[in-house]
């Protein structure tokens, strides 16, 4: 038996440990620990709830924007605002627009080079790779010059031995299987993608003043429509917000999808491994009607159990039995004990830190090992994420769901029960990618046609002065991020913040084990996942990095000496 451990096993936020028990090259047990300490709690308490999104934002630098759409929607629902049609719209292209990013440099640059072997693009044939590209593909940077050129970059940067980003990979391993031509067109992609990925989400500097942490509103949106105006967002603005969106339609279209069906045929029996847990929840975004009727939006609310597609359970955010925080494993103390769960109403977020001092050499997975709490609905684990949303969507009868779907499970020769798994869950991110992309340029035309029919409010003022608020009110704000399930709860009293509760995706997802001993996402998908070099786990990495791991919500941790903890090893 060898414990693995791999800490950070992150690429985009460093502060997740996974240890994992193998077992004649098997993974048999699996632990999931948050290496920081959630504190945004305790800095809201006591603030003007309309200002919450400001640090909620702050949260994450990737997640920023639905972090702020989760809090205003939150206060919104405790104070009974309604927002106008036209903040609706600008609110779901800024969602939008984040979710198209997120998924694409996830795709190339956070879980690319689990599958794609960068060194083994340097004995790849320029002339091979130009006729793959071409055959899948109407990209115009496709000829053997295009490739021939890349190669001889890429080849310098290896042969300097100053590898930069590419470094620290396991080149060479055996798990990996694309061919040459195929490893060479995916860095050409990557570098494509890389330059690409900073254009789309201008769209959130237009409407909301600035990114990676754009303005938001109780009420509206913090920006105003008028067609003549410069300091506004004017008819320049939004043509440039229409030809934005068009970009991405062709990055979609002719870079992402095609390279993701090209890629998944070499790793095919990945449709077999990494499904682990087998409910999914989904709170649903993207209102068509308005946020307090989820039966219209683009991604619907919902829960499946046991992979029941037959069946899909309500949720509600307000229900004091459906969603518990749960500290059997997590360093926080509850006044109950640790066998409770709360409602995050009831939030507790208070320290609790008895274990060793970090690095730590191995967690004590008896007892308390991770800074996440452990979330559960109706005391189910539940995954949570674009496998979810692309599930529940099917199962709810969505006909664009259903349609991309089948069609790209017929490309794959696979059959529906191949999505749960590390490979599926990869794939639903692609093809829900796909789906958002189109549903933008729906709500960009639908802004366009409310424009020019002379409506141009964003903002609303009812019940936005204290003076016409109740002295108490409980708000919950539910929207989806990238990573999944995201919803933030507040209670007011007095004008203020009383207690305020962030539950995150990776809350769900990366949490540790409850007192029941059920495994959340991550530990159950690890399960059965083989591990040809323990010195090298790439397995480990596809399975975990196939959730989009982010653990940002929250305050980083460090030692008594201040210093920061970064510890990476496998033993």
């Amino acid at each position: 038996m060898t414990r693995v451990v791999i800490d950070p096993i992150t690429r985009i936020e460093g502060h997740l440990r996974i240890e994992a028990v193998v077992e004649n090259g098997v993974v048999t047990d699996a632990f999931s620990s948050g290496t920081m300490v959630r504190g945004f709690e305790k800095i809201l308490k006591g603030r003007d709830p309309r200002d919450a999104w400001a640090f909620t934002e702050r949260a994450c630098g990737v997640c920023t924007t639905v972090h702020a759409l989760a809090s205003v929607r939150t206060v919104e629902d405790a104070l009974g605002i309604a927002v106008p049609k036209n903040a609706e719209l600008i609110r779901n292209l800024m969602f939008c627009a984040q979710l198209v990013q997120d998924h694409v440099i996830h795709f190339y640059h956070l879980h690319a080079l689990d599958w794609v072997d960068i060194v083994s693009a340097l004995s790849a044939d320029p002339e091979e790779t130009s006729r793959l590209a071409v055959s899948i593909s109407r990209w115009p940077k496709s000829s053997p010059g295009y490739f021939s050129d890349l190669k001889t970059r890429l080849k310098s940067f290896v042969d300097s031995g100053q590898m930069g980003i590419f470094a620290n990979g396991y080149w060479g391993h055996p798990a990996y299987k694309l061919p040459p031509a195929v490893n060479l067109l995916a860095v050409a992609h990557y570098l494509e993608a890389l330059a690409w990925q900073k254009e789309l989400i201008k769209i959130h500097t237009i409407f909301g003043g600035k990114n990676p942490h754009p303005n938001y509103l109780v009420g509206g949106v913090p920006c105003s429509i008028n067609l003549d105006e410069v300091a506004t967002v004017n008819t320049e603005r939004l043509n440039y917000v229409g030809a934005l969106i068009n970009d991405a339609i062709t990055i979609v279209e002719q870079l992402y999808l095609p390279d993701l069906l090209a890629i998944a045929p070499f790793y095919k029996e990945w449709f077999g491994l990494g499904g682990g847990l087998q409910n999914y929840l989904v709170y649903g975004d993207l209102p068509t009607r308005g946020y307090n009727q989820p039966d219209f939006f683009k991604f619907p609310r919902g829960a499946i159990l046991a992979r029941n597609l037959n069946e899909v359970h309500e949720v509600n955010g307000r229900d004091a039995e459906e969603i518990k925080e749960y500290i059997a494993h997590s360093w926080y103390k509850y006044p109950e004990g640790d066998a409770y769960g709360l409602h995050p109403w009831k939030g507790e977020t208070d320290f609790n830190f008895t274990g060793p001092k970090p690095p730590f050499q191995q967690l004590n997975v008896e007892g308390k090992y991770s800074w996440i709490k452990t979330p559960r609905w109706k005391e189910h684990p539940m995954e949570v994420g674009p496998l979810a949303r692309l599930l529940v969507a099917y199962a709810k009868g969505s006909s664009e769901v259903k349609e991309v779907l089948t069609e790209a499970l017929q490309k794959l020769d696979a059959p529906i029960t191949a999505v749960f798994s590390t490979l599926g869950r990869t794939a639903a991110r692609g093809l829900e990618t796909r789906l958002v992309v189109h549903w933008m340029k729906e709500f960009y035309d639908e802004l366009i046609a409310n424009v020019k029919q002379g409506e141009m409010r964003t903002f609303t003022r009812e019940k936005w002065e204290p003076d016409t608020w109740p002295a108490t009110a409980e708000g919950v704000g539910m929207t989806e991020a990238p990573r999944g399930a995201l919803a933030h709860w507040i209670r007011i009293h007095d004008g203020k913040v009383d207690n305020y509760q962030l539950v995150v995706p990776s809350t769900w997802n990366a949490s540790p084990r409850d007192a029941k001993g059920q495994r959340s996402s991550y530990e159950a998908s690890l399960i059965g996942t083989p591990v040809a070099n323990v010195e090298q786990p790439v397995e480990i990495l596809r399975t975990v990095h196939s959730f989009d791991p982010c653990i940002a919500c929250a305050v980083h941790l460090y030692d008594p000496s201040g210093k920061h903890i970064h510890d990476v090893h496998v033993h």
